[in-house]
């Protein structure tokens, strides 16, 4: 894992109602479900004055480690004080040093994958926020390329 500064970003989309946890797989569940309702509602194409089209996981408000509930949201960048549509929610990632992996091979396994390595690697993890970034690689989910982002001490 390389470590790498990140800029503040500021994100546009939907927040997981509640928190959710990867006790008995639950993570999977609550957060494939914002997905579903991210697409089907095309939640992206509702968003204004994106910067990009890349799309953002983001991990946050973790009420310890990993084993600890945790809110989730999946939203687009976009400039700071942009109008937030009815519906929707705001999230900023803060500047910081994070550590940056790329999941490859068929989704959504290569990230679950990664983030079982991240859990075992004995990171020094910040459980600040920690996020990945859905771009054209990721579009072939059987052979996708998403790079996570950990927030490090």
């Amino acid at each position: 894992m390389q470590k790498t500064p990140f800029f503040e970003t500021h994100l546009i989309g939907l927040a997981l109602k509640g928190k959710t946890t990867n006790k008995n797989g639950q993570s999977s569940i609550d957060c494939g479900k914002l997905w579903q309702q991210f697409e089907a509602e095309n939640i992206a194409g509702k968003i204004p004055d994106k910067l990009s089209d890349e799309i953002f996981a983001v991990y946050h408000n973790y009420e310890g480690d990993f084993t600890q509930p945790f809110s989730y949201f999946i939203g687009c960048k976009v400039a700071p004080n942009t109008k937030i549509p009815e519906g929707l929610n705001d999230l900023t990632i803060s500047k910081g040093i994070f550590s940056k992996r790329t999941a490859k091979g068929k989704m959504p396994d290569c990230v679950a994958d990664t983030w079982k390595e991240i859990w075992n690697s004995g990171l020094q993890r910040a459980y600040q926020r920690d996020f990945e970034i859905y771009d054209e690689r990721s579009k072939d989910w059987n052979d996708a390329e998403v790079d996570i982002y950990v927030s490090v001490k």
